[in-house]
């Protein structure tokens, strides 16, 4: 019979664990290396955060400064001026932009065959709006009422109203109508080839 003594030496595969040992520990020097690097690379971007987060305060403050300075020299009476005149250049830019081609075809439909218009004054109010006077001859007060009604009902003008009423020699009655016009947008008058 074969005698084997098991216990004064184990049968088990002493390379394999080596091995094994080997890849674990060269895993936790490779992650504890990739973690040095990681820290040292944030603690880096830390201080250049902190260093430009420092200057855009310093900016911020001397900005701050320089305006407080600015407004201090601001003369209101200038600014006021100045202003007035940014409208003035605003309200001429807005009459460029009026199309009298579409205001003179919106009369065309909606005039009666005995009223004529004898002038047009278009104002531009502080609010944007145009206000238009309208200066017509009537021959009975029916047709100046139709062409009133017909201006609104058209949806061309709404508040319009008869501000001055006078019968002539000739018995026409001649008046002045004053009605706030709703110009078409802007890009639906291109579009249809309207303007100037």
């Amino acid at each position: 019979m074969l005698q084997i003594n098991l216990g004064t030496r184990p049968f088990y595969n002493v390379r394999a664990v080596q091995v094994a040992l080997g890849v674990v520990a060269a895993l936790v020097i490779g992650l504890t290396l990739f973690n040095l690097v990681q820290t040292a690379r944030l603690g880096v971007s830390q201080y250049s955060l902190g260093a430009s987060a420092s200057a855009a305060e310093v900016e911020a403050e001397r900005l701050q400064a320089e305006a407080v300075r600015i407004r201090s020299q601001i003369n209101a009476e200038e600014l006021a001026v100045v202003a007035d005149a940014a409208r003035e250049a605003n309200a001429i830019i807005d009459q460029r932009a009026f199309s009298w081609t579409e205001l003179f075809a919106h009369f065309e439909a909606t005039l009666p065959p005995d009223v004529r218009v004898t002038a047009v004054q278009p104002r531009l109010e502080r609010n944007g709006d145009f206000v238009i006077a309208i200066g017509v001859e009537a021959r009975r007060p029916e047709d100046l009422d139709a062409f009133i009604e017909s201006l609104e009902d058209r949806g061309g003008f709404r508040d319009v109203l008869s501000i001055q009423e006078q019968t002539a020699d000739s018995g026409l009655i001649a008046a002045v109508i004053q009605g706030t016009y709703l110009p078409p947008p802007r890009t639906a008058t291109r579009a249809q080839g309207g303007g100037q």
